[in-house]
């Protein structure tokens, strides 16, 4: 593969100016060349080490929002792992990102989160974090504003506890080397680097129900 060439980044410039049914239809194709195929391609070489691959669709669901543009200002790329957590992939007009983890959690989730870390400790799940932050992963995720119900001001992973889901992402400003056989082997090593952090969050959190 030759990787996802700079007129990817130039369309996604391009729609951000213009994001009308028009301008799509005319540039459609521009998407396909240089963002769907490139990064479909990307996406299949990537499944043997990360799962199934699920390229999102480029239309916005306006139903329930105020904005009404129709088309996504990025192409994103989740790789399946075990109880619906893993990995994704994203172009935009910003560049390139790749993040991994805890993205959407049910009650029965979050609670077999908590009872681990109370019961079992959270060494398991800070060692899978170690060294992210270094390699330049930020690490977020949705979490409440005070502590859970029933756990204690000054307990030690209060940090951990407040988080209903967990996740790390690394983005690159769009360079060169993204349109060459380097990008395959960059965004392979690092989303090689989440992959303790996604085992060992899905074997905590458990399946959705």
């Amino acid at each position: 593969m030759t990787g996802i060439p700079a007129e990817a980044f130039e369309f996604y410039e391009h729609l951000d100016v213009d994001n009308s049914r028009e301008f799509w239809i005319e540039h459609k194709s521009e998407y396909e060349q240089y963002v769907r195929d490139p990064l479909h391609e990307l996406a299949q070489s990537l499944e043997p080490d990360f799962g199934p691959a699920k390229l999102y669709r480029p239309y916005r669901d306006m139903r329930f929002s105020r904005d009404k543009t129709p088309y996504k200002d990025h192409q994103g790329c989740f790789f399946a792992a075990d109880n619906g957590l893993g990995w994704y992939l994203q172009v935009s007009v910003h560049g390139l990102m790749v993040a991994g983890g805890w993205y959407s959690s049910s009650g029965p989730q979050v609670k077999r989160f908590r009872e681990h870390i109370t019961e079992a400790g959270a060494g398991d799940i800070r060692a899978a974090l170690k060294g992210l932050p270094k390699a330049g992963f930020t690490i977020d995720g949705e979490q409440l504003k005070s502590r859970p119900r029933g756990i204690d001001a000054d307990h030690p992973d209060l940090d951990l506890l407040r988080h209903r889901t967990l996740h790390a992402t690394k983005t690159w400003e769009p360079e060169a080397w993204m349109g060459t056989k380097r990008l395959r082997t960059t965004v392979h090593k690092s989303l090689d680097k989440l992959r303790p952090m996604v085992v060992t969050l899905a074997q905590i959190v458990g399946p959705p129900e």
